[in-house]
Order: structure tokens, then C-alpha cells, then sequence
């Protein structure tokens, strides 16, 4: 049975946190440092004094405690039940549809708040029955304490959600982690996922024997401004900014002891990708500080945040690869955006190798967090795809039961 959740963090985990932040240390820089070097010296200590002596958690928790958040257990096959706390906003209208949400890292559930009004509001004949899983390992959900916990584990750890909330049909919505886990998820639910509507495109140029017509236009057509731009943003991410990725893929222990220990480790980690991942987002201190929170705070502790990047990686027979999840799958209607400042901004041929793509949009800007950054884009797609006129209306049909 569902349960209501409020967050409570106790005052001695909050009183820990001060003193830690207290006993920070910090290194020197280069005179000439700057961003490419990672996060600025000034920033770091400025963050770390507001977090210890202005930042108000208990102001930041009462205003999460009014979203409609609750735990539930999970049953994943050979692991053990989790618990897992999730959003869950259904819609007095009648045209409602299940959307289940997705988010990554380093971000939580917080990613769909911004949306959470208009998707409740019918709008071009459709709504929204809102479900935001933390993922097992993220906010306050439970982790797994065995190996193995994969990509097929986090998909299948949403459907039986979505199934237990009495969802047998939904669509979805996710970027980063939320990309692999939705497609996951159509990949092994297509009778239940119908289409889903992705924000991060991860995909290879078309193969002639795979994606003919693809290929063809991509071996005779030249590529746009906007996709040769884009190229060269997928480069700069391959080239300068995914070391982070192969550490944690790799020996994400290792790094966990830094993360787990060290509140500034956590927040130099986090804010250097909240800053480089984004289209000169405006991120206020306090929301800065609420996202690093949630991980510091969070039930498994920072470090299990990064065990997917190794079980995603890791596959065992019977997994789900990040690799297969970048390739055709049929039978889930996709809709693609593309922003600009996206980490991989692929040209609209590769993404069209992913499956029947049946809506895309361009979007003139926006980064890796769209939903924060841009709610209305994103909005504006789920009307688009799922309204009247659009191409996946009443794909899902209104009316599932609560």
C-alpha cells in the first residue's frame, strides 16, 4: 500500500553537516583558472559559507513536504523488495493519461515540479496523471544491497510501480538516466509503455542494412548549422567533459569515499555539472544547495548514486546494455527534442534510428536539464505529442483507474 511520505531529516544529520562544513579545507588554484579547470575556487567557498550559515533546510524541506509524495514497496525479481518514494499528482480531468517521469543524475524527482501544474490542467484535449520515481539509490528511495542492480532493474522497478498505482498503460518522459530507463522499459514493456518523449538523444549514425532511408539521406545530405553545432558540443562533452562518467563507471567506490564524507567534495562535483550542463541557467544559491541536499541527505547516501554508471556498464547475461538502448526499438512511438546545449546534440537522421519516431521538436535553447531549465518546451512537446492533432492521441486510454 501506498504511504505518505514527508521528509524529516533529523536535526543531529543537520548539525553533522555544519560541523563538516566547519572543518573544511580547501586547495589553491591557478591565477588563470577557469572552468575548464572544473569548479572555480570562489564559488566552492561561497557556496560552502551560505550552505553552513544561511541556507535553511528545514525551509526547503516544508516546501517539499507539500508535493504529493509517498513510499511504497517494490518487488524486483531476485533482488530485495524496495522501498520507493515517488511523486505521484493525478488529474481530475477526464482526458487524463499516466505519464511516468525519469530523472538522472546528478539530478532527483525535483526535475518535474516546474511541470506539475500545467501537466495536471487539460490543455488541447489532454492531461496528465503524474508519477516521479526517486530512483533506487536517489532521494529518498531505498537502495539495493547487491551486485547487479542494472538498467533492466531500474526499468523494472518503474513498471511494477506504475502497475501497482493501477497504471497497466502509461507514456513517458526522461533525460540522462531517464533517457536509458525509459527505453529500457519500452524495450521490455511495449505493451504497457506506448510512447515515450526522451530530452536527451543518445544515438549512432544510420546503418545502411539497419536504417536505409536514414542512411541514405545521411550519406547524401548535409548536415545543418544547428547539427554541425551540435557535433562539435557531442565532441567537447566526449572530449572535455565525461571523465567524471568513465571514473564512475569504472571505480565508483572510490569516489563515493570522497562524496560520502566530504559535503564540499559533493557540492564541487554537483555544481560543476549543474553549471556546465546548462544553457546559462540563472541557478540560485538555494537551488543549488536544495539539489546537493537531497544527495546528502538522501536514504542510500551520496555515493550509491553512482552505482549505476558500473551496473549500466556491467551488464550480466540477461541486462540490458546502455548500447542496446541506443539502437531500434520498435513498437514505442518516440518523440524527440533536441537543445542546444544538451550534452549529445546528434543530427535528427541518428535519432530517427532509435525507433518510430512520430514527433520531434528543435528548440532554440536549453541544456541537460530541461525540465527545470525550459518546463514550458517540455510541456508544450507532451501537449504536441499527446493533444489533440497529435500523433500519440489517446494512445493511452483516458480513465485508468487510481
Amino acid at each position: 500500500m501506498a504511504t505518505p511520505y514527508t521528509i524529516a531529516i533529523p536535526d543531529s544529520k543537520i548539525d553533522d553537516l555544519h560541523k563538516r562544513l566547519d572543518l573544511a579545507t580547501f586547495p589553491d588554484e591557478l591565477d588563470n583558472a577557469r572552468w575548464d579547470y572544473g569548479a572555480p575556487l570562489a564559488d566552492v567557498k561561497r557556496l560552502t559559507a551560505y550552505w553552513k550559515s544561511s541556507f535553511s533546510w528545514r525551509d526547503q524541506e516544508r516546501t517539499l513536504n507539500q508535493l504529493p509524495q509517498f513510499t511504497r514497496s517494490v518487488e524486483v525479481d531476485n533482488f530485495a523488495a524496495l522501498d520507493i518514494h515517488y511523486i505521484h499528482q493525478p488529474s481530475p480531468s477526464p482526458d487524463a493519461i499516466p505519464l511516468l517521469f525519469c530523472h538522472g543524475w546528478p539530478g532527483s524527482y525535483l526535475e518535474v515540479v516546474k511541470m506539475l501544474p500545467a501537466l495536471q490542467a487539460s490543455n488541447n484535449g489532454v492531461s496528465f496523471h503524474v508519477v516521479a520515481p526517486s530512483h533506487p539509490n536517489y532521494g529518498w528511495s531505498e537502495g539495493p544491497k547487491e551486485r547487479g542492480f542494472g538498467l533492466k532493474q531500474y526499468a523494472e522497478t518503474c513498471h511494477k510501480l506504475m502497475l501497482l498505482l493501477g497504471y497497466d498503460q502509461y507514456v513517458t518522459q526522461g533525460g540522462d538516466w531517464g533517457f536509458y530507463i525509459t527505453r529500457a522499459i519500452g524495450l521490455l514493456y511495449p505493451e504497457s509503455c506506448k510512447a515515450s518523449h526522451i530530452n536527451m538523444i543518445r544515438a549512432s549514425p544510420p546503418a545502411l542494412l539497419k536504417n536505409p532511408w536514414q542512411a541514405v539521406k545521411h550519406k547524401l545530405l548535409p548536415y545543418s548549422a544547428r547539427e554541425q553545432e551540435g557535433l562539435k558540443r557531442s565532441e567537447w562533452f566526449a572530449n572535455e567533459g565525461s571523465g567524471y562518467r568513465t571514473l564512475q563507471a569504472t571505480k565508483p567506490a572510490t569516489i563515493g569515499f570522497a562524496l560520502n564524507d566530504s559535503p564540499v567534495a559533493l557540492l564541487a562535483w554537483l555544481w560543476e555539472k549543474l553549471h556546465d550542463w546548462t544553457d546559462s541557467y540563472p541557478w540560485t544559491d538555494d537551488e543549488i544547495l536544495t539539489w546537493v541536499s537531497i544527495y546528502w541527505f538522501s536514504r542510500a547516501g551520496p555515493s550509491a548514486s553512482l552505482r549505476i554508471y558500473y551496473e549500466a556498464t556491467h551488464s550480466g547475461a540477461g541486462g540490458v546494455t546502455r548500447d542496446r538502448t541506443q539502437e531500434w526499438i520498435g513498437g514505442v512511438k518516440l518523440g524527440l527534442c533536441y537543445s542546444p546545449r544538451e550534452l549529445t546534440v546528434v543530427p535528427m537522421t541518428w535519432g530517427r534510428t532509435l525507433g518510430p519516431v512520430v514527433f520531434e521538436s528543435v528548440k532554440p535553447r536549453g541544456g541537460h536539464f530541461a525540465a527545470h531549465e525550459q518546463p514550458d518546451e517540455i510541456v508544450k512537446d507532451l501537449r504536441a505529442m499527446f493533444g489533440k492533432g497529435g500523433p500519440c492521441h489517446a494512445i493511452v486510454k483516458p480513465g485508468a483507474k487510481l
